[in-house]
């Protein structure tokens, strides 16, 4: 029946509805001035601390070039504490576990690298540490827990680089026979990629590692 009332009614229901209605819609307002107030907000505080991590990351690689140990593990733990779950925590973690490794400082960098691979959502990232793990189990001559470590997940486009750890992991077990079937695997997975990108394997150390176990 509304499209029947005259102007002096409809405008009668309006105010009528105002009345009624006015404090709620005044409150509606100010929560939605309030959510988007607070959602700029949030983002610049996200902005601001993406900066802050940023700067912190910068000084830590300018660390890694001068070999500053210390600076570098502390900038890393100060990322990881500050800004955890960045990119620039991840990366910061991965450069002070190189550090530690190359100072013999395996079981550091061990975990590090344990961190990275329990936190990081990206999915590639996870594999490549999952392989450096695997490989420093080699170093402290744990060549069983590199093989549990390689074998927990699907490597997908990284199968012929796990291949190529599992059969360092085997061979540190004295396995030598599975170590060759392994890097014959990692041999033809990486061939199967290489023709796909027109590239070739290109893998010298690998052919070297199958001529080795091949010929002796």
């Amino acid at each position: 029946m509304d499209e029947y009332m005259n102007e002096q009614e409809q405008w009668e229901l309006v105010r009528s509805w105002v009345r009624q209605n006015a404090p709620w819609v005044v409150a509606g307002v100010a929560l939605a001035a309030a959510g988007l107030w607070g959602y700029q907000a949030w983002q610049a505080h996200k902005e601001a601390g993406l900066l802050a991590a940023g700067k912190q990351y910068a000084d830590l690689v300018q660390a890694f070039g001068k070999n500053d140990k210390a600076t570098v593990a502390t900038l890393a733990d100060k990322l990881v504490a500050e800004h955890p779950h960045t990119g620039y925590a991840e990366q910061g973690q991965l450069a002070a576990a190189r550090m530690q490794v190359e100072g013999n400082d395996l079981a550091g960098a061990l975990k590090r690298l344990q961190q990275v691979g329990d936190t990081t959502s990206d999915h590639e990232l996870a594999l490549i540490v999952r392989m450096r793990i695997a490989r420093l189990q080699i170093e402290q001559h744990q060549p069983d827990a590199a093989l549990a470590t390689l074998a927990s997940v699907e490597p997908g486009a990284f199968a012929g680089r796990f291949a190529e750890v599992r059969g360092d992991a085997l061979l540190a077990k004295g396995d030598r026979a599975g170590a060759l079937k392994a890097y014959r695997e990692a041999q033809g997975a990486q061939g199967a990629q290489g023709a796909q990108s027109g590239n070739g394997s290109g893998d010298d150390l690998l052919a070297l590692k199958i001529n080795e176990l091949t010929h002796s």
